[in-house]
């Protein structure tokens, strides 16, 4: 299942957010042999669930990445410094993306500090085992200047960390490489997905994350498993 089929209700403007709701299918027969098939069927469901169970508290909104589209290719942004920076030349390490704007009043912030608590653990692998990518969702108002006062407000140090921004049509293009979209609210806020994702040297998905649900932890392990296949 696609991360945006799992979140396409779950978009967020500013903090609000709303899951999906789960939908259960009931089957009812009256015959004995069907009793015991349902019996049968409810034991093997157990099993199902309890393996589910485990695999849900392992990596809570991780999920196995299945677009494997490029979504480095040779497209030029603008860094937070105002230098150019081209998507291909990430390639050749891994590269753990978000996306988030400098006016967002709650959500973004905490999406930034969390990955700010990734690149803590992650120390010194941060710029040359890994680059963070921090896309603008609102390049119509956030320029360099923007984003390098709100990373310097979310207390991220060092390199290794770009936000980017570009032309509106070029962060569109983007995010439908990520197959994610923005929409403009009338207040002048964005309705996005709080999407996150770890793209491998190839420029390619290895993880995607539900960014607000997914532990600190099971991001840092998945860095530390990909750096250790090469």
């Amino acid at each position: 299942m696609r991360f945006t089929a799992c979140y396409t209700d779950a978009s967020i403007v500013d903090g609000a957010s709303e899951a999906p709701p789960d939908y259960v299918q009931d089957v009812k027969s009256n015959s004995f042999s069907s009793f015991l098939a349902r019996g049968a069927i409810a034991l093997a469901l157990l099993g199902l669930f309890a393996l589910a169970g485990c695999h849900n508290q392992e990596a809570v909104g991780s999920y196995a990445a299945v677009n494997h589209a490029d979504v480095l290719p040779n497209v030029t942004f603008t860094d937070q410094f105002g230098k150019p920076v081209s998507l291909s030349s990430l390639k050749g390490k891994l590269v753990l993306v978000d996306f988030i704007y400098t006016s967002c009043a709650s959500v973004c912030p905490r999406l930034t500090a969390r990955m700010n608590e990734v690149a803590k653990k992650l120390g010194v692998e941060v710029g040359q085992k890994v680059t963070i990518v921090s896309f603008t969702l609102d390049p119509e108002h956030d320029t360099p200047e923007k984003l390098r006062n709100y990373a310097e407000a979310q207390g991220i140090r060092g390199g290794g960390w770009l936000f980017l921004t570009g032309e509106p049509a070029q962060i569109d293009q983007e995010l439908a490489r990520f197959q994610l979209v923005r929409r403009r609210e009338s207040d002048g806020s964005v309705t996005h997905n709080v999407a996150a994702f770890l793209v491998g040297p190839d420029g390619r998905e290895i993880r995607q994350y539900n960014a607000l649900d997914v532990p600190i932890d099971t991001i840092v392990s998945d860095v530390d498993r990909s750096m250790e296949r090469g």
